[in-house]
């Protein structure tokens, strides 16, 4: 064991060591239970005697924090939660501490309430699909086929714009879609979250602006808020963002980027019109401002037809297009990907050198096996026709359950229900008493610049729990809507 003793300390030798174990033992990284090095052990490995040690663990007895076995040596002793706390770090921090300032999550941690512990908790404020859905086992044999087959090579770094054959995978998905590219202009990404993260610091310097949906993905806020943009923000419909506004916004602000999800949007779940579509390519071709197109869910289609990407209808490789098999598969799968042209790919390829060198090379491989032989699209359809049923099953259930003046949009794919709730309810008032009997939703206030305007809004998911789960949580939600007349105008 290596601690750092300092015998010009103030503190004495066997304090410097009991302190240690003290701040281990609180941080819960000495769990209870776990037995304290051996006094003889420990003292001949830190080079001091015996006698210190043993001093050091009598006064972690005395604070309750470890028990002495007779003949088998020191335990640490359990403790409540919040039983005893962490000692305030003397001397304080370093001064380039006080200066660090991130304010990414502060209008969503606001909202977080303290998540209970019961077992019956039921979370409808997911952000992705069924994780047990997931065909594990399948996947598994083709880790087990790719280490067999491809060896060494398979747990390499890997190419840094992803590994080959799974960018012609992908390529030729897309040419589907009617965006024609290549392998190469195709770059994997740890999910879409690092693609935006990538796209947001190649083309937006801090200080500069960016326009984005009002509502929009609360990533997307917590990526653009810590790189200190301006944001500016459109107003959504049925039909999705307001074209009439974003012409005001762009002639006003000349921003650097715009960000939209034309696909199921998160939260509301519209989706943009064809006529919509191509007016946007027309206002930023005319403002010279490129476009992000966040695509996460949008095969996920339980009706209607699917529209254009806003990339295969761009003249002049305008649009960035990015997309995840994160929310399809399983969230820990990591891998998201971004189409660009020209200088803009090269430079994206930089920056991804930077951050990580490359995304996992075996998953990679695992993920293209699975895509190019079918699996992928198969898994799809079955999983669209379960989401398409737990999807009419929260409307239905919305219907039983809520009171009077909550309306909400059936959407037509995607993973969200964006529930308006009756005047006079707000989210953040709504959270707390949901909690207390069991259910979680997303508050409104997490998807939008100002949380106030989120406040009569929240969103729920319906893709990843059972029509039995829903209907439970639904049915709670209601009971807490209507619980007191506090929450319902008179």
């Amino acid at each position: 064991m290596r601690l750092a003793l300092d015998p010009r300390s103030s503190h004495p030798v066997y304090a410097q060591i009991s302190g240690h174990f003290r701040a281990a033992i609180l941080a819960d990284n000495l769990r209870p239970g776990v037995r304290l090095p051996a006094v003889r052990t420990l003292a001949a490995n830190l080079g001091v005697s015996r006698g210190t040690v043993e001093s050091a663990y009598a006064e972690l007895m005395a604070e309750g924090l470890v028990t002495s076995r007779q003949g088998s040596g020191y335990y640490v002793l359990p403790h409540a939660p919040g039983e005893l706390e962490i000692p305030p770090r003397s001397g304080g921090w370093p001064a380039w501490q006080d200066r660090l300032s991130y304010a990414g999550f502060e209008a969503m941690s606001a909202y977080l309430p303290e998540v209970s512990r019961q077992t019956d908790w039921i979370a409808l404020d997911g952000g992705a699909c069924d994780p047990r859905l997931f065909p594990m086992h399948e996947f598994r044999r083709l880790l087990g086929q790719v280490m067999r087959r491809d060896g060494v090579a398979a747990v390499e770094y890997g190419e840094i714009a992803g590994f080959g054959p799974l960018r012609a995978t992908l390529a030729q998905v897309l040419a589907s879609q009617g965006i024609q590219t290549g392998p190469g202009n195709i770059l994997i990404t740890a999910g879409s979250q690092q693609a935006l993260s990538l796209v947001a610091g190649l083309i937006l310097p801090p200080g500069s602006s960016v326009v984005v949906e009002r509502p929009t993905y609360a990533g997307a806020l917590d990526v653009f808020r810590s790189r200190g943009l301006r944001i500016h923000t459109v107003g959504l419909d049925e039909d999705g963002m307001d074209m009439d506004e974003l012409e005001e916004i762009l002639a006003r602000h000349k921003p650097g980027l715009i960000y939209t999800i034309p696909n199921f949007h998160n939260p509301t779940g519209t989706c943009l019109s064809g006529q919509r579509r191509r007016q946007l390519i027309s206002l930023a071709g005319r403002f010279d401002v490129p476009v992000l197109e966040d695509d996460y869910v949008g095969d996920i289609r339980y009706e209607g037809h699917a529209q254009p990407t806003l990339k295969s209808l761009d003249p002049d490789g305008r649009v960035i297009y990015m997309s995840t098999f994160s929310k399809m598969l399983i969230p820990g799968l990591r891998v998201g990907f971004v189409v660009a042209d020209g200088p803009v790919y090269a430079h994206l390829l930089r920056s991804k050198r930077c951050h990580d060198l490359a995304t996992c090379n075996l998953i990679q491989r695992a993920l293209k096996d699975y895509v190019s032989v079918g699996r992928y699209h198969a898994h799809l359809q079955r999983s669209c026709a379960l989401y398409r049923r737990r999807r009419d099953a929260m409307l239905a259930a919305l219907e039983r359950h809520l009171p009077p003046g909550s309306s909400w949009l059936r959407p037509k794919g995607g993973l969200f229900v964006w529930v308006n709730l009756p005047e006079g309810v707000k989210a953040s008032d709504l959270l707390p008493r949901a909690c207390e009997d069991g259910v979680v939703f997303a508050p409104g206030g997490n998807f939008f610049l100002d949380p106030v305007q989120g406040e009569g809004f929240m969103r729920l998911n319906f893709a990843s729990n059972t029509e039995a789960v829903i209907e439970e949580g639904v049915r709670r939600l209601g009971k807490a809507m209507g619980g007191t007349k506090n929450f319902l105008p008179e």
